[in-house]
């Protein structure tokens, strides 16, 4: 065996250089200290979306997208193909899972400072990757044709309607017209299988390449105490011993994903109809309820202006520091200001939570 992987590599590296791909795992490490767990949030992720890149070429097999027929090929999918419901269920859970770790890996990014420099463009990248997986869910949320998936997503587009200047543009570019209808779900299926999968792969590659070619980020205090002598540096080896436990994490989440989409298998609903009323307590996906309960706690006019425009304007102004935090913090891991983003961090960490949970009541 250990003569075959030899062979192979040697006839890689004749032709391609794999030499240097070895040499790198060979002597790529990865920090070890108390909060080394929260890496393996990254790969979390990065496995649960090759699940939903699988499951989603399969539903693809099947699915057609007109008002007409998607709620009917959902339906035949998940009543009528050898394990549909199932490969329906993987695909809707780990859309969720995969938007629960890349929450938990971005605050865990945050909160142990690894934007600082050099690393400010592996979060930068890592930042609109995050914005591309919400993208995803919201696009693909409106794809079955549901009843509450209808009207979430007009109550969402909506939304993007009430931004000044360019709101008009960006509800008609969504929509496809000035109403949810047919030239919607036709557009959300090209964002969500064309163009949200393009910008999705270009950013990951650029992502990893930083990480690979940056490394991990140590936390400032172990930093701190290693540069004065009272720690020592430590690390493990990439291959195998970390990726050996990342793929532990990556079971843990198949695990958990297979449980939830045997045991709650993903509802279809009833079919959308653009005539029938609103239903009662409609809401959004659970990633978006903090904004959601938000917009509905605000009065109706704050000053000269609409409570729900400054609350959007709020949340835009939010997400653009959250993005260029490595520049506003530019003494990461060290004095008051990095004290302050790290309070702010906490802020946004529980207004979410809270905000998620009242929203739920």
């Amino acid at each position: 065996m250990a003569s075959l992987y030899r062979q192979i590599l040697n006839w890689l590296d004749e032709r391609f250089g794999a030499g240097a791909v070895e040499d790198f795992l060979r002597h790529k490490t990865v920090p070890i200290h108390r909060h080394t767990i929260w890496y393996y949030f990254g790969g979390m992720t990065l496995f649960l979306f090759v699940i939903q890149v699988l499951t989603g070429i399969l539903l693809l097999l099947y699915y057609r997208p007109t008002p007409d027929d998607a709620f009917e090929s959902v339906q035949h999918i998940m009543t009528q193909v050898r394990f549909g419901w199932l490969i329906r269920s993987v695909h809707s859970w780990s859309a969720n899972l995969m938007i629960f770790t890349a929450f938990v890996h971005m605050f865990s990014v945050y909160f142990l400072k690894g934007y600082r420099k050099p690393r400010e463009l592996t979060w930068i990248t890592g930042m609109l990757l995050f914005f591309v997986l919400l993208g995803f869910g919201f696009s693909g949320y409106l794809l079955p044709w549901n009843t509450l998936a209808f009207f979430a997503t007009k109550v969402g587009t909506e939304m993007a309607g009430a931004i000044p200047v360019l709101g008009k543009w960006l509800l008609v570019f969504l929509r496809g017209g000035e109403e949810v209808t047919g030239a919607t779900l036709t557009r959300f299926f090209g964002f969500h299988v064309a163009v949200l999968p393009g910008l999705a792969t270009v950013l990951l590659a650029m992502h990893l390449l930083l990480v690979q070619h940056l490394g991990m980020s140590v936390p400032p205090g172990v930093e701190r105490a290693t540069a004065e002598g009272r720690a020592t540096a430590r690390v493990m080896p990439f291959f195998p011993n970390f990726l050996l436990r990342d793929i532990i994490g990556w079971y843990v989440a198949l695990g958990v994903l297979g449980a939830l989409a045997a045991i709650f298998p993903w509802e279809l609903g009833t079919k959308a109809d653009l005539f029938a009323p609103a239903p009662a307590g409609i809401r959004p996906e659970w990633y978006f309820l903090f904004m959601f309960q938000t917009l509905k706690l605000l009065p109706a006019r704050i000053f000269f202006l609409e409570g729900e425009l400054v609350g959007l304007l709020g949340f835009s102004l939010a997400a653009a520091i959250w993005v260029v935090v490595p520049f506003l913090d530019y003494r990461a891991g060290f004095g008051r200001v990095t004290r302050f983003f790290t309070g702010l961090g906490i802020f946004a960490l529980g207004f979410i939570v809270a905000m998620s949970f009242l929203a739920l009541w």
